[in-house]
């Protein structure tokens, strides 16, 4: 089961991967890359004490959160406390994993061999990469403290050494290892596709955003996450200085996170001679095959299904979707489109029935009509009549089904999650979560978790459109029809008449969320 190291479990496609919430320790490196040549005993006691120095610069990080109610959207969740580790770069700033400050109430930070923790302000946070920023305002703890450089992406069979504060003890912990293997992989936590660096040295609880050191003490990623399978032992995920730069890039260039370009489509290998044979793929070219073209994307428009992508931004594209990537290496397609930037306009040589031609592509943002997560927001809420509509993300259907939540959820649910798409900037699964008992709404109690069709005849887009449709409803009933073939209708004048007895009764501030109330009047709010 993959799990994140906060205690927080997600299923991931099968693979049994856990990110740490407390996760990172620096491991020495191999004495192989240590000792690359005999050294006397003098320069052995000066090549500790620069390793010293560089884990001086790694912080334990105390994060108190506060989790949304899925199942009760007007409230959250206990609060609790977790570590985590973080380290400094340039420009008084920290870095660690999103899952380590996610739905944070309070930050504070702790240097290695210091009593005093320090408050800590969260400048962005990039949940699809897992990587979070801090500053903290107070000059004291920047006193004395250096900043980490960054090195290149290393080598397989490459040392590393995983600085952090995992469990087991109070101090810094170092573990070693090697780059086994590096690949795009999927990221737990934003449930994204990023290139990610394989170590066969266990990341543990409180390990998460702890640095990753070559053998030339350089950063060279950042711990994040692991496998745990009874197939496999002691291996170890780390975001690689590619993906941290891009953060830290898009986040310089535009003052905050803006996250990371697809280009929305859907596609399938050419490894089949006879497929080739049938779309007239000459034998000196290769791409992948095109299926389906999300609606809200960039290349909506200008992509067709059964297009032949050849090439991406002059990269060509092998018959099973990879491009060349380092000597003797080969990565997945997608990585070359997760080092752009939204907003940005690549080119991509494609075939179309049998015709090669060239296009031209902005890049931007993802748009899921399911969402994976809500990146640190509450959920949205509407109840009228004691109906309580919210929004389907994947976060809500493993509150509400558990962590089997892809056997458990309703086939509509997840045939919406896997299969369909958005028609339009905005659209979302509208689902009326449960029924607040009252006398206007006698006869639908049991109703729970089932996605709503249409209001009153007209489909429902998101539930902005569906509060809007409901306040501005003239008619004599409120027509509610789901997915699950059943109908509730109830009486508009009694639903507005009982809407603050309900909303008294069950303890809720108001009948919708913040994010929906922006704009609405003081009498649309009651």
């Amino acid at each position: 089961m993959a799990k994140k190291k906060g205690g927080k479990s997600k299923k991931q496609a099968g693979r049994k991967q856990r990110s740490g919430r407390n996760d990172a320790k620096i491991a020495g490196i191999p004495e192989v890359h240590i000792a690359r040549q005999a050294m006397p005993e003098e320069e052995e006691e000066e090549d500790d004490t620069v390793l010293d120095s560089q884990m001086g610069s790694v912080v334990k990080i105390f994060c108190v959160h506060t989790f949304p109610n899925f199942s009760l959207p007007w409230q959250r969740n206990r609060q609790y406390s977790s570590s985590s580790t973080g380290f400094a770069i340039s420009g008084r700033r920290l870095l660690t994993n999103a899952h380590s400050v996610e739905h944070y109430t309070q930050v504070k930070v702790k240097r290695r061999g210091d009593d005093t923790k320090f408050v800590a302000r969260v400048l962005t946070i990039g949940t699809e990469c897992d990587i979070a920023l801090l500053t903290v305002d107070d000059d004291a703890f920047w006193e004395g403290l250096e900043s980490l450089e960054f090195g290149t992406l290393p080598k397989l069979q490459d040392g590393v050494a995983v600085v952090g504060y995992p469990v087991g003890g109070d101090t810094i912990s170092v573990t070693s290892g090697v780059v086994s293997r590096i690949e795009v992989t999927s990221y737990v936590h934003g449930m994204t596709d990023l290139l990610t660096i394989q170590i066969d040295a266990a990341i543990n609880s409180g390990n998460s955003g702890g640095p990753v050191f070559n053998a030339y003490e350089e950063c060279v990623g950042i711990a994040f996450q692991s496998l745990r399978s009874e197939d496999a032992e002691n291996i170890g995920y780390v975001i690689p200085t590619p993906v941290v730069q891009h953060f830290l890039h898009d986040f310089e260039t535009n003052s905050r996170y803006t996250g990371f370009p697809v280009l929305g489509i859907e596609w399938q290998t050419l490894e089949s001679p006879a497929l080739r044979s049938v779309w007239s793929v000459p034998s000196e070219e290769s791409g992948v095959l095109v299926r389906r073209v999300l609606p809200t994307a960039p290349a909506a428009g200008l992509l067709q299904r059964d297009d032949i992508i050849l090439e991406f931004d002059g990269v060509s594209v092998a018959n099973d979707g990879t491009v060349k990537f380092r000597k003797g290496e080969r990565i997945a397609f997608g990585y070359l489109v997760s080092q752009k930037f939204i907003g940005d306009e690549i080119s991509m040589r494609i075939l179309r029935k049998g015709v090669p031609m060239e296009i031209e592509v902005v890049l931007q943002a993802p748009h899921s009509l399911i969402p994976s997560h809500i990146k640190g927001e509450d959920p949205s809420y509407f109840i009228t009549a004691g109906l309580v509509f919210t929004v389907v993300s994947e976060l809500y259907l493993r509150s509400e089904f558990g962590t089997d939540y892809m056997f458990d959820a309703p086939v509509h649910l997840l045939y919406a999650l896997h299969h369909e798409l958005a028609e339009e900037t905005g659209e979302k699964v509208v689902i009326l979560a449960q029924v607040l008992s009252a006398e206007v709404n006698l006869g639908y109690e049991d109703v729970q978790n089932t996605r709503l069709r249409t209001f009153n005849g007209a489909p429902v887009r998101s539930l902005e459109h569906l509060v809007e449709m409901v306040e501005s409803c003239e008619e004599q009933f409120l027509q509610f029809d789901l997915f699950s073939e059943e109908l509730v209708v109830v009486d508009t004048a009694l639903a507005r008449l009982s809407s603050q007895e309900i909303l008294a009764t069950h303890c809720i501030p108001a009948a919708m969320s913040k994010d929906l109330r922006i704009g609405s009047t003081d009498e649309d709010m009651s």
